[in-house]
């Protein structure tokens, strides 16, 4: 089984943040920059929340406030899931089911050492099944590796 580690490896390990005061437009742009679909929040080196294009959509927009003038703080969900470097993508994958998040901040030793979106997991499993599949290939018709 894979592991949350050896997505890492393959990924990167970056994390983007910004700070709980900044507005929603500069987490907004930032994201577009960055290419990614949530920051985490964090205030003085700790956690304290997620910033991700769903709470912009459910949060600002429909509500009809500016992203222009409304803190990250106002938007951001505080109650962030977890997991640790040993954990398998198929947990990583229940526990984004479960929860119904879309990314988990990895923490080695209690400090921040990436994030994993549903999108990395998903990798992770197709990843494993295309490798599961070529063996059980080259077992029926013979051939070695």
């Amino acid at each position: 089984m894979k592991t949350v580690r050896e997505m890492l490896s393959e990924k990167g390990s970056s994390v983007w943040s910004i700070p709980s005061t900044a507005t929603v437009f500069e987490a907004l742009k930032m994201m577009a920059e960055r290419d990614v679909g949530a920051l985490l929040v964090v205030d003085d080196e700790q956690i304290v929340g997620i910033m991700t294009e769903r709470d912009y959509a459910r949060k600002v927009a429909i509500l009809g406030r500016t992203s222009k003038e409304a803190p990250v703080k106002e938007i951001m969900s505080e109650h962030v899931l977890y997991v640790g470097e040993d954990e398998s993508v198929e947990e990583c994958m229940a526990l984004m089911i479960t929860k119904r998040v879309r990314h988990l901040p990895v923490l080695k030793e209690g400090k921040l050492n990436g994030l994993i979106s549903i999108g990395d997991v998903v990798k992770g499993i197709i990843d494993e099944k295309e490798f599961t599949i070529g063996q059980l290939t080259h077992y029926i018709t013979g051939h070695s590796l």
